[in-house]
C-alpha cells in the first residue's frame, strides 16, 4: 500500500481539501468498524452536541449522529495502528504546510438511519484551536443507493462525497461549511481534529 500523506498534502495544500481512498487497509477498516459495532452493543456511544463550553448543547433537529471519543489510555491495537497513520500525517504537514499542529482528537460517529448534520463549521466560536477537520469512513460496501454522502460547500460549487470504507475527506476546518445527508443504513466513521494550541 502506497504512502497517502503526500498526496494528502499536496491537494490541502492547493485546495484546502483532499479525498483520499485506501487511507488505510481494508484490514484495518474492517477492525475499526467491527471495534465501532462492539460499543454499539454496550451501549457506548452517546448523542453529539454542538459548540463547546458553556454553549454546548445537544440538537438532535441540527446534529443527529452519536459518538464515542477515543483515548490514549485503553486503546486497542487497531486504534494505535491508525492514529499512527494520523500522526505520520500531522507531521508532515508541520513539515511542509507549517501549520503548527500538535495533537489529534477524534472519535467514533455513527449516524442512524434518517439522521443528519445541518450545515456547519467545525471552528468554535469562542477559540480556534481546530485546523484540519478529518473524516475517515468505516462503511461496509457502500453503495450510491445507501446515500448518506459528506456535502461540502467549496467557494464555486459543492461536493458530494460518498463515505466509502478506508476514505479519508480532510479540509481546513475555518474555511469550508459542510453537512452530512441523511443514510439510507448505519454510517460509520472515525472523525477527528488536527489542533493547535488554544
Amino acid at each position: 500500500m502506497s504512502d497517502p500523506t503526500p498526496h494528502v498534502v499536496a491537494e490541502l495544500s492547493k485546495h484546502g481539501w483532499c479525498a483520499y481512498d485506501s487511507f488505510i487497509s481494508s484490514a484495518l477498516t474492517q477492525a475499526l468498524r467491527e471495534e465501532a459495532c462492539s460499543h454499539e452493543s454496550a451501549e457506548g456511544f452517546r448523542a453529539a452536541g454542538v459548540g463547546s463550553g458553556a454553549l454546548h448543547r445537544h440538537d438532535r433537529e441540527l446534529r443527529g449522529d452519536d459518538v464515542l471519543w477515543l483515548e490514549e489510555k485503553g486503546s486497542t491495537n487497531a486504534q494505535r495502528d491508525c492514529l499512527t497513520r494520523f500522526e505520520d500525517l500531522r507531521l508532515a504537514l508541520n513539515r511542509e504546510l507549517q501549520l503548527g499542529l500538535f495533537e489529534f482528537e477524534c472519535h467514533f460517529a455513527r449516524y442512524a438511519v434518517g439522521s443528519a448534520y445541518g450545515r456547519h463549521l467545525d471552528q468554535f466560536a469562542e477559540h480556534g484551536s481546530r485546523v484540519l477537520s478529518c473524516v475517515l469512513y468505516l462503511n461496509e460496501a457502500w453503495l450510491p443507493a445507501d446515500e448518506g454522502e459528506l456535502r461540502l460547500y467549496l467557494p464555486d460549487r459543492q461536493v458530494d462525497i460518498a463515505p466509502l470504507g478506508s476514505r479519508l475527506v480532510c479540509f481546513f476546518s475555518a474555511r469550508f461549511e459542510h453537512e452530512v445527508l441523511p443514510p439510507r443504513r448505519r454510517r460509520l466513521s472515525l472523525t477527528g481534529w488536527f489542533r493547535r494550541r488554544s
